[in-house]
Order: structure tokens, then sequence, then C-alpha cells
């Protein structure tokens, strides 16, 4: 693990948050298990040969960051508030992680579609799945961290959705990781 490099990076977080609320006071004392930790249970279930992955939504950098620290794949970041992106952009430069910055909104990022797109607590999975797609390689996998609404995000989105799911279990009993692939739109 790259522990090094992540807690300078959970260093930076802390600083910055006081400027710009990258993650709330309340969580700062638990940063590392709440969003560090949980951010690296992605790593195993990352598809072997993966260079090149997406982040949406990427916020204070959870869990592209983390996974762009950890593994050495090079992840675009898409992150609209200008502030977060001027933190990621700092936080790469700190940590010699492999990523580049989008400061745009996800619907408007023009990227190469990747084989892994990520996104943590940024919309429920019918709209996730919809912002996901368009940055997503044919034959390309999604990892979404869900928490207890996990099913009902399911059910929803499989009214709008043709898709495969593994639903992996976390250490929380109520929290998984949603494996999404073979991604299609009803009526498509």
């Amino acid at each position: 693990m790259e522990t090094a490099r992540l807690q300078s990076f959970a260093a930076l977080v802390e600083k910055w948050s006081a400027k710009i609320n990258l993650v709330s006071r309340h969580d700062l004392p638990h940063l590392w298990a709440r969003h560090v930790e949980d951010s690296l249970l992605l790593v195993p279930y990352i598809p072997a040969g993966i260079t090149r992955a997406i982040d949406l939504g990427s916020g204070a950098g959870f869990p592209g960051m983390i996974l762009a620290i950890e593994t050495g794949i090079e992840f675009t970041l898409i992150e609209s508030d200008t502030r977060k992106a001027a933190f990621l952009m700092e936080a790469a430069r700190e940590t010699g992680a492999k990523v580049k910055v989008l400061n745009t909104r996800i619907e408007t990022a023009k990227t190469e579609p990747a084989p892994l797109v990520t996104a943590r607590a940024l919309a429920p999975l019918d709209r996730l799945l919809g912002l996901a797609v368009p940055h997503l390689a044919p034959d390309g996998v999604c990892l979404f961290p869900k928490g207890r609404t996990a099913e009902a995000e399911l059910t929803a989105a499989r009214t709008l959705w043709h898709m495969e799911v593994e639903r992996l279990s976390l250490q929380a009993d109520d929290a998984c990781i949603l494996k999404v692939s073979q991604i299609r739109h009803v009526g498509s």
C-alpha cells in the first residue's frame, strides 16, 4: 500500500477542508477509515489490465484520487466545482498521482471512454448510469459503492437500464460495491 502518499493526500484533505469543506468537520476525525479505507475497498474488484479510468463527481478525490495513488492507474477526475478541482490538481502535484482533472460538468465532459468508471455518493443508480455510460468503453465496468439504498436503487434502475450486476459485500452490513457492466438503455 502507498501509505506515505495516501497519508500526504489525507493531510491535504484536512488542510483544505477548513477552507472549502471537502469533507464535513464531523468526518475529519474519521477521514482515514470513512473515506480513504472505504475507497481502497474497490481495489480488489478492479479488473486486471486496467490502465485508464474515469471518476465521476470526484469532489475531494474519493475514490478516484485514492485509487490512482494506490494502483498507478491513470484516472481522469471530473469535478464541476472549481475550488474542488483546484484542490485535486494540487493534490495530484503533491502526491505524484497520475490524474487529469477536468473542471466541468459530467454531462459536458469530453473524454475518451475508459474501461473503468467509478463514482461515490454522487447520485442514485438510475441517474448515475446515465452519467457513466457516455464515459464507459463498450466492454467496461463501473464500480459504485452504495449504502443501505442499494437494492431500492437497483430496482429503480432496472426500469430504465439493462445491465449485469454483481453485488460485492463490504464490511458494513448495509453497504456494498455494485460492479455493473453490459449497460444499455431499455429500448435500445
